[in-house]
């Protein structure tokens, strides 16, 4: 959740970026791909078995986790004014309405946990 979180936060920066530029010549939008490469990253092998490290000098053992950090891409291919700026503003707010809604949805998982953590540990 956390590489989500980051990667939501990435996404609403890239966004407002994106809609800041509107207007300039010659700007090209940005993505930031996340959901897709941990996508491939869970098809790719059935998760394994792997050891606890809990000193810096353990060895580990078992597969290693690779969570995919996000990736910012920029599209060169497209022009949508005739300055060959190709952001589009509709297309770019749905995007951040969407982004908001993900984010949201992600603090509040991460808030349930947090509440039944609590619940463990106090006892109730």
């Amino acid at each position: 959740m956390e590489s989500g979180l980051q990667a939501a936060n990435t996404r609403q920066k890239v966004l407002a970026n994106n809609i800041a530029n509107a207007e300039t010549p010659y700007f090209k939008k940005s993505d930031v791909s996340f959901e897709s490469l941990l996508q491939q990253e869970i098809n790719g092998e059935m998760p394994e078995l792997r050891g606890k490290v809990t000193d810096s000098r353990h060895f580990a053992i078992g597969p290693i986790s690779s969570i995919p950090s996000p990736v910012i891409t920029v599209d060169q291919s497209t022009a949508m004014n005739n300055n060959l700026n190709n952001v589009d503003v509709d297309s770019e707010m749905s995007k951040l309405a969407e982004n908001q809604l993900q984010y949201n949805s992600y603090i509040q998982q991460m808030n349930e946990q947090i509440k039944m953590i609590r619940t463990v540990v106090e006892g109730r």
